[in-house]
């Protein structure tokens, strides 16, 4: 829950000795009633907000959050790949009408811009002032402007995805919608976060899907003046650095589709939802199993990538023997475009051997057909 404006000066205050007996609890649903028992001991009728900030700060740490606004905050790589975005479209000044506790702004200063967060949730608000105080805050409603327009400047907002306890799924249900943010804004720039599964087709401008480590965080809506067409943008943390691929609906998309390669791959789920599976296919030199199924095939795995060798190719009802005949003991089970549970197939296969394999079940044609394979393997060129 939200605190209150007394809670968020408490917490302030005593941020250094939250974390030191943050240490000692356990943090987990297990432990909840000891955790909340501590803290109370600790920090008397401040208890609860210190309890929730110390759980806040596992998500974003040294921060002033609550639980919601951590969990909801945008992961600091995608705010990155944001801020990247404004800068090289020219941006000098971003206006984050919707700013919670200030996630955005560290990433946008780090650009050289300017940032301006506004919020009618007094409390974060200023909580946004002590984890950013390089910004300017205003107290404001998104759909009542706070600043003057300028030259250089972006309207960033990122509108409830939930309704009813429901994730919201059409652009024209998100509070504020994305039309009247584009009415109250005419004529300016217009950045809005959506959910990774947001139906974007009516969005006239750039959408831009992002993920990190193959888990997809993001889908942007962004104004034609940052251009059209779709984008995806897959971040990988793996080695010393992040690695940042970008495809976007400017590639080919004629792809081939064929018999089975050497490998099997699933496309990062930000390629997968930003529909640009075939133009991916085309820049890797892969082609496709089926036209309607998003796996891909060919002679190789690309740079950072993970897949399957394939060792065997069997219709659906000789998976079993085909299993045992490999001595298969475990295995990994991924299945698209056929109405199959992995962890059901799995108990029907009652698999006794010593080795661990994988086994990719996909719909071909009219029949579904299952590719026994290696166990994963990545690709680190």
């Amino acid at each position: 829950m939200s605190f209150t404006y007394a809670e968020v000066d408490f917490l302030a205050a005593h941020a250094g000795e939250v974390d030191e007996l943050a240490a000692q609890a356990g943090l987990t649903k297990k432990t909840a009633l000891a955790d909340a028992a501590l803290f109370r001991r600790h920090f008397g009728e401040f208890g609860r907000a210190c309890l929730e900030l110390a759980q806040a700060r596992r998500r974003m740490p040294g921060w002033l959050a609550d639980s919601e606004s951590s969990q909801q905050a945008t992961h600091r790589l995608v705010a990155a790949e944001r801020a990247r975005l404004f800068a090289a479209a020219g941006v000098t000044r971003v206006v984050d009408v919707t700013c919670s506790v200030g996630g955005e702004g560290p990433a946008m200063l780090h650009q050289g811009l300017g940032y301006f967060g506004s919020d009618v949730d007094l409390a974060r608000l200023k909580m946004a002032t002590l984890n950013v105080p390089e910004g300017s805050f205003y107290a404001a409603d998104a759909l009542a402007p706070a600043v003057r327009a300028r030259d250089g400047e972006v309207i960033l907002a990122d509108p409830a995805r939930r309704s009813g306890g429901r994730r919201i799924t059409r652009t024209a249900d998100l509070k504020p919608p994305p039309a009247e943010l584009e009415r109250v804004y005419a004529g300016r720039r217009l950045a809005i976060k959506c959910a990774p599964g947001i139906d974007y087709s009516d969005w006239p401008g750039l959408v831009s899907v992002v993920s990190v480590d193959g888990g997809v965080k993001e889908a942007g809506l962004y104004s034609p003046q940052f251009g059209t067409g779709r984008q995806a943008v897959v971040i990988r943390t793996s080695g010393t650095a992040p690695r940042v691929d970008r495809i976007d609906s400017s590639y080919p998309s004629e792809v081939a589709v064929g018999r089975c390669g050497r490998f099997i791959l699933d496309p990062d789920g930000a390629i997968v939802r930003a529909g640009l599976v075939a133009h991916y296919a085309c820049r890797e030199g892969l082609w496709m199993l089926d036209p309607h199924i998003a796996y891909l095939t060919g002679a190789r795995l690309p740079a950072g990538t993970s897949g399957f060798e394939v060792l065997d190719e069997v219709p659906l009802k000789r998976l079993k023997a085909a299993l045992a005949a490999r001595d298969c003991g475990s295995a990994e089970i991924l299945v698209r475009g056929v109405d199959l549970d992995p962890d059901q197939l799995r108990a029907k296969l009652k698999l006794t051997g010593r080795k661990q394999l994988a086994v990719v079940i996909a719909r071909v044609g009219n029949s579904a057909r299952a590719f026994v394979c290696s166990s994963r393997v990545h690709s680190l060129q």
